[in-house]
């Protein structure tokens, strides 16, 4: 059964001049087919509409539809707001290399259009549940769209990481760094540290050692139903975990991050015509001499 859309929530980054010329023309159009429209503070303040401003966190408990004006960062932040009725996310690029806003400007009311009307296609995208673990209690818990990154701290030494996959031992790792990646963020951080491409649909996760100390380490790729299990075993470098590229925590040693597939899936709205082949050729620009 289609979902009519009565109420479309905005989401935008602080560039006021991107949004002043592109959100109070789409509030207009929406209008036309009485569509009850929100926006987050940063696109109220950018767009003068006083009346219309909602704290992000609201929005996908009151909208039908979310549109994120922006770049693939934006979107990242939009994806970890807690989404239990699952609205979809309509991505639009006002940015630069958007692999994740793929649809373009030009694009926007067209898609519009047919997703009002019910024709539009989305994609679903699996997220990571990231627990940390101190003491035996848990002080963090976050949603993750690309990765989770656990990395040395600026001007530290190699970190020691431990990791099992459904309680077994896997093993050891002296790195930079070690990246647990979804098919999605295959294309961000762990494609630069020498991890695969992976298809969105791909039920796996990758994991992926930042300059690890033995070359004989290498990207590892894990059903998507797997537990993972990173432990930071010391002895005392500063070490960070990073959701995102956006979120960041400190860890102590002895912590333990946990990672599991979410419960919350992301839905995108889809660009017609355009397959995910077609955006890598277009972002990487594969085939060009």
């Amino acid at each position: 059964m289609t979902q009519v859309i009565r109420k479309v929530g905005i989401i935008s980054r602080p560039r006021p001049n991107d949004i002043a010329a592109v959100v109070p023309d789409l509030l207009k159009w929406l209008a036309q087919y009485k569509v009850e429209v929100f926006v987050d503070p940063e696109t109220a303040a950018a767009a003068s509409l006083p009346g219309h401003e909602r704290r992000r966190e609201e929005l996908p408990r009151i909208a039908d539809l979310l549109i994120v004006l922006g770049g693939d960062g934006t979107l990242l932040a939009a994806a970890r707001l807690e989404n239990e009725r699952g609205v979809p996310i309509l991505p639009v690029n006002l940015g630069g290399l958007g692999f994740l806003t793929s649809v373009t400007l030009a694009e926007l009311y067209p898609i519009l259009e047919q997703t009002l009307a019910g024709e539009n296609r989305t994609s679903e995208r699996v997220m990571l549940d990231v627990r940390v673990i101190r003491g035996g209690e848990q002080v963090e818990r976050h949603h993750a769209l690309n990765d989770a990154v656990l990395n040395k701290a600026a001007l530290a030494r190699m970190i020691d990481l431990t990791l099992t996959v459904n309680g077994e031992f896997v093993s050891d790792f002296r790195a930079d760094g070690l990246i647990i990646s979804t098919p999605t963020g295959s294309t961000a951080y762990s494609l630069a540290a020498g991890g695969p491409i992976m298809y969105p649909r791909v039920e796996a996760f990758l994991v992926t050692p930042i300059c690890p100390h033995m070359l004989t380490n290498r990207p590892l790729v894990v059903p998507e139903t797997s537990r993972i299990e990173v432990k930071f075993v010391g002895p005392g470098e500063p070490v960070t975990l990073t959701l995102d590229g956006q979120v960041g925590i400190d860890l102590h040693p002895g912590d333990r991050v946990e990672i599991a597939r979410a419960k919350q899936r992301l839905r995108l709205v889809r660009a017609p015509e355009r397959t995910y082949y077609q955006i890598l050729r277009d972002k990487l620009k594969w085939g060009e001499r």
